[in-house]
C-alpha cells in the first residue's frame, strides 16, 4: 500500500476541478480562492545535506539505535546520533518556507510530516498546524513515568553527548520520536481524517511506502486536486482527474508553483529570513558539498559504530560465544536486510516498502483497518477515531 500500481490518467479524461493538469491551472485554482483548506504531506525528500542522507549510513544493525528495548539497555548510540540531528544545526529548505507561506496566507489546514527534525517549526510553521506522524525532537519525556523533560536540559545533554535522566523517577529520557516498539502519536490518529476536509492536497518529498502515513493522500475527496512535488510518481498520484505532477527536485517544484501563483519573490524573501543564524551552514556551503557530506557521514558512522559496538557482538553471536542477544531484539524483527535508518528517515529514493511500521495503538486498529488504498482509488474515512479510541 502507498506504492499501489496505477496508470497515469489518460489525457482525454478532463479534470473536474481544475482547468487542466498543469502548474498554471493549479495556480489559477489557488488564486481564485478555491483552495481555502490546504493539507501538505512531506517526507525526507524536502530536506538537503546530511539529514537527507542519513539512510546511507552503513552501520551494523543500525536500526538498533531506534529500537526501544536496545535504548533501555544502551542509550549512548542514540545520543551520539542525536548530537548531529538536533534542531538548530541545519537550515530549513525553501520547501519548508513554502509551507510557512501557505500558513501566512491563511490557507494551511494541516501539515502532516514524517520528518523528526523540526525544520518546519524552524521555518515558522506553527506547532498547532503540524502533525508529526513519527514524532520529533520538539518534546521529550521519561520513557518510564512519561514526565516531560525541560528542553534546555536535554539540549545541554545532547550537546555534551551525555544521558539525561528523569528528575522524578530517574528513568531514561528521550525525545518523543517514535521508536520500534512504540505507538504512533495520538495526535496523528486524531487528525488522520482531516484530509477529507481539504480542497487541495500537496504531497512533497515522500516515497509513500510507510503506513499509515502513506494512506493520507487517498483520504481526500475525489474532486480535490492533488499535486505531487517529488522525484518520481508515487502512491498512485497522477491517476486522478485532478492530479498534477511536478517531478524533480522539491525546491525546484516549489519555486515553479510559487512563481505561477505570483508568490516567488515573497517566498524567496521568507526563506532568506531563515539564513542569518546559519553561519555554520554558510561555511559548509562554501566548501565542496559532496566532499563535506562524505566527511560528515564517515565521521558520524564511526561515532555511532563505536558506541553501538555491534560488529563484535554480531560476530560473537554467530560463534555462540558468551555475549547474549538483547531481549526481543533481532535483525529479522523489522525485515531489514542491510543496516540503515530508513525506518526514521524515509526518502523519496526508497524503492520498496518497509516490512513493518511503527506500532499502531490497539485502540486505533479499527480505524487503521478502514483505510484502504486501491489501484488509483481514493476512499474517504467516515469513522474518525474519537479521543477515547486513541491511547494517549
Amino acid at each position: 500500500m502507498g506504492q499501489e500500481e496505477s496508470s497515469p490518467i489518460n489525457d482525454s479524461v478532463p479534470p473536474s476541478s481544475l482547468a487542466g493538469r498543469t502548474v498554471e491551472a493549479l495556480a489559477e485554482y489557488i488564486k481564485s480562492g478555491k483552495a481555502e483548506k490546504v493539507v501538505v504531506m512531506t517526507g525526507a525528500g524536502i530536506k538537503t545535506g546530511l539529514y537527507a542522507n542519513l539512510a546511507r549510513l552503513n552501520l551494523p544493525y543500525a536500526e538498533a539505535v531506534f529500537e526501544i528495548n536496545y535504548f533501555r539497555q544502551n542509550p549512548e548510540p542514540f545520543y551520539t546520533l542525536a548530537h548531529e540531528l538536533y534542531p538548530g544545526k541545519y537550515r530549513p529548505t525553501i520547501a519548508h518556507s513554502f509551507i510557512r507561506l501557505l500558513d501566512d496566507k491563511g490557507l494551511l489546514l494541516k501539515h502532516f510530516t514524517q520528518n523528526i527534525d523540526c525544520l518546519d517549526r524552524e521555518a515558522g510553521v506553527p506547532g498547532d498546524k503540524i502533525v508529526e506522524a513519527h514524532g520529533s525532537f520538539a518534546r521529550q519525556s521519561c520513557i518510564d513515568c512519561s514526565m516531560p523533560y525541560p528542553e534546555v536540559d536535554i539540549k545541554r545533554h545532547i550537546d555534551a553527548k551525555t544521558i539525561p535522566k528523569c528528575e522524578h523517577c530517574k528513568g531514561l529520557v528521550k525525545p518523543e520520536i517514535v521508536f520500534f516498539g512504540e505507538q504512533l502519536p495520538a495526535d496523528f490518529f486524531r487528525n488522520r481524517s482531516l484530509p477529507s476536509e481539504a480542497d487541495l492536497c500537496i504531497v512533497m518529498g515522500t516515497s509513500l511506502t510507510v503506513q499509515p502515513f502513506a494512506s493520507l493522500p487517498s483520504m481526500v475527496k475525489e474532486s480535490t486536486p492533488r499535486v505531487l512535488i517529488n522525484k518520481e510518481r508515487v502512491g498512485g498520484i497522477g491517476s486522478g482527474a485532478d492530479d498534477v505532477l511536478l517531478l524533480g527536485d522539491c525546491d525546484d517544484g516549489v519555486r515553479k508553483l510559487a512563481k505561477a501563483c505570483g508568490w516567488l519573490d515573497e517566498l524567496e524573501a521568507l526563506w532568506a529570513r531563515t539564513a542569518p543564524a546559519q553561519a555554520a551552514q554558510s561555511h559548509t556551503e562554501a566548501k565542496d558539498k559532496d566532499q563535506v557530506l562524505e566527511d560528515e557521514i564517515d565521521k558520524l558512522t564511526k561515532d555511532v559504530d563505536k558506541t553501538l559496538d555491534l560488529s563484535r557482538w554480531l560476530d560473537q553471536r554467530v560463534r555462540n560465544e558468551k555475549r547474549a542477544t538483547p531481549p526481543q531484539f533481532s535483525k529479522s524483527q523489522h525485515g531489514f536486510e542491510n543496516g540503515n535508518l530508513n525506518h526514521v528517515f524515509v526518502s523519496e529514493n526508497q524503492k520498496s516498502a518497509l516490512s513493518e511500521t511503527p506500532v499502531i495503538p490497539k485502540e486505533s486498529s479499527k480505524a487503521s483497518d478502514e483505510v484502504k488504498v486501491g489501484s488509483g482509488q481514493r476512499e474517504e474515512e467516515n469513522d474518525k477515531p474519537s479521543t477515547k479510541d486513541v491511547k494517549e
